[in-house]
């Protein structure tokens, strides 16, 4: 595949701050994405420490850049510093998405949950009336929740190490939700048993190749008729998916939520949706 990308005087420039970001995968999709759609636009990655993020908006706005995407450790403090959010930004306190409209405003979004449900919906998966095990509360799993909600869920239980967060968390999902402790067995069976879906929203397994040490939950909790989605994308098939599939579940990695919502923040910045199946295999490519 051909990545080379062609810069001019008239280039429009995006990127994504973050730190570390030099291995990101994001620079890749997204040049792809934006060849897809024959603009002249270009994404490349900017490395800025953590008490920076107010720097990062003042480049933007000197250096004319046309968006960014932002990653860790930025994403609570830009959703301080943007002039307005979404309403899912707002509700997570989170933005991994700078727009800049029309006016000039700096507009942040959240594009992570959504980005899971288009994914999904690519894998015939439709979360509309099912309930939903996420694990994990951190700034993926509320995104999830969050996105749940917004789109017909019935029912959503967190689980986290901290009931704190999980009931935080929960709190973003619709009436009749819970929060539970991962080291609360008889709650986790209960809700592995009500759930159609179980969504991994934790870090846990990624870059690692081993099997039972590195599951979310305990395997016997795994039943056929689960779908099961795990966030992590290095590797592909982590653990928990391998186990999953041998149990004759459905499986999903997490490999085109990074796509998909690249793909939606492109079409925030441009107004248009890039070819995700272009992008998505220039991600897989690069994984190999």
């Amino acid at each position: 595949m051909n990545t080379q990308v062609r810069i001019s005087a008239q280039t429009s420039v995006v990127g994504v701050i973050g730190d570390p970001v030099r291995h990101s995968l994001s620079p890749i999709i997204h040049n792809v994405g934006f060849r897809s759609l024959g603009v002249d636009w270009v994404y490349v990655a900017f490395e800025v420490a953590a008490g920076k993020t107010a720097d990062s908006l003042s480049a933007l706005r000197t250096l004319h850049l046309r968006g960014l995407s932002v990653t860790m450790p930025h994403k609570t403090e830009m959703a301080t510093l943007v002039d307005r959010s979404s309403p899912s930004a707002i509700a997570l306190r989170s933005v991994n998405t700078v727009e800049v409209a029309s006016d000039g405003a700096l507009v942040g979004h959240s594009t992570d949950g959504e980005g899971l449900l288009q994914n999904l919906r690519s894998h015939g998966v439709h979360i509309e009336n099912s309930s939903v095990l996420v694990i994990g509360a951190g700034g993926a799993g509320r995104s999830v929740v969050d996105a749940l909600s917004r789109h017909g869920c019935k029912q959503v239980v967190v689980a986290n190490r901290s009931l704190d967060g999980a009931e935080f968390a929960a709190g973003l999902a619709p009436i009749g939700s819970r929060a539970i402790s991962l080291s609360d067995e008889p709650a986790l069976r209960r809700a592995t048993e009500e759930c159609d879906l179980i969504i991994h929203a934790t870090s846990m397994g990624m870059g690692e190749t081993g099997s039972e040490s590195v599951l979310p939950i305990p395997l016997d909790l795994l039943q056929q008729r689960h779908i099961v989605v795990d966030l992590v994308y290095h590797p592909l098939h982590t653990a928990l998916l391998r186990v999953a599939e041998d149990k004759g579940c459905q499986i999903v990695n997490g490999l085109g939520m990074l796509v998909h919502q690249a793909a939606l923040q492109q079409e925030i910045w441009t107004g248009h949706l890039p070819d995700v199946q272009e992008m998505l295999s220039a991600a897989s490519q690069a994984l190999s």
